[in-house]
């Protein structure tokens, strides 16, 4: 298990304006399935995480336990995408990004250096969490528990006010559940991050948000057998979006929506005196 004490808020602000762009993209890059939303029409793709599109036989899987592990095939699977939701001309264009919590640097670095190679104007590389709790989170602002169980990623964090304040990551997901095996490894997992995260929170934050009730995401939360397993653990009801697994990618929406609506309202900027 991995986990940050940093307190940084991951990704940059809505509010620096974006001048110049009128359309977006948002995207969930996750190891299994890559999703796609774009205003007004909604999630436009939600496919095998591939750069071959039939899904054939020998085909790359680009990301694995959350990372890009072969940045040509991803860059060439998010290209496909861009070009089915946007066409060939990318300016004045923003295309928003979903990263795994915890995801390094090099991770964060890789996926801007992909979205600038598909030509947009404005990149926002954004955690899954803000972009899940902007979507089925609480407008409150106070703490939130996310739990986002992935195909090969769990992740539990606890963000305050918007800002992430601790976060704990295990490489075990669906994926690694046989076929008819109960998901006890998963949900041990998640249970043990969110006691660990509580037994170190100093401030009660953790409590705070699991009164209210921790936000479950992800392909996991689909499954009764797992969430009523942390719900009876817990003690406390828990919180699922209308589609759990694209909680992620509606919320990254969310945020480019605003982005855009700020592109718009900003004044232009002054031209050249005559």
């Amino acid at each position: 298990m991995h986990s940050p004490h940093d307190g940084r808020r991951h990704g940059r602000s809505v509010r620096n304006g974006y001048r110049g762009v009128t359309r977006g993209l948002a995207l969930d890059l996750g190891s299994s399935r890559t999703r796609a939303w774009i205003p007004g029409l909604g999630i436009v793709t939600d496919a095998e995480s591939t750069d071959d599109p039939e899904g054939g036989r020998g085909h790359s899987r680009p990301v694995r336990r959350g990372r890009i592990v072969d940045p040509e095939s991803c860059g060439r699977m998010l290209s496909r995408i861009a070009d089915t939701a946007l066409g060939a001309d990318r300016s004045e264009t923003l295309i928003v990004l979903s990263h795994p919590v915890l995801a390094g640097p090099e991770h964060r670095a890789e996926a801007r250096e992909l979205l600038a190679a598909l030509g947009p104007t404005s990149v926002i590389v954004l955690n899954s969490a803000r972009a899940a709790a902007a979507y089925a989170g609480p407008q409150d602002g106070g703490p939130l528990l996310v739990v986002d169980i992935g195909a090969e990623l769990t992740e539990v964090t606890l963000l305050v006010d918007g800002m992430v304040r601790d976060a704990r990551q295990a490489e075990t997901g669906l994926s690694d559940l046989g076929p008819v095996e109960p998901p006890t490894a998963v949900v041990r997992t998640a249970l043990d991050m969110i006691m660990e995260m509580w037994q170190q929170d100093r401030h009660g934050a953790v409590l705070g948000a699991l009164r209210k009730g921790p936000l479950l995401a992800g392909g996991g939360a689909l499954r009764p057998d797992i969430t009523n397993r942390i719900a009876v653990r817990l003690g406390v009801p828990v919180r699922l979006a209308d589609d759990p697994a694209t909680t992620v990618v509606r919320g990254a929406g969310l945020i480019l929506s605003s982005a855009l609506r700020h592109a718009a309202a900003a004044p232009a900027l002054p031209g050249p005196a005559r």
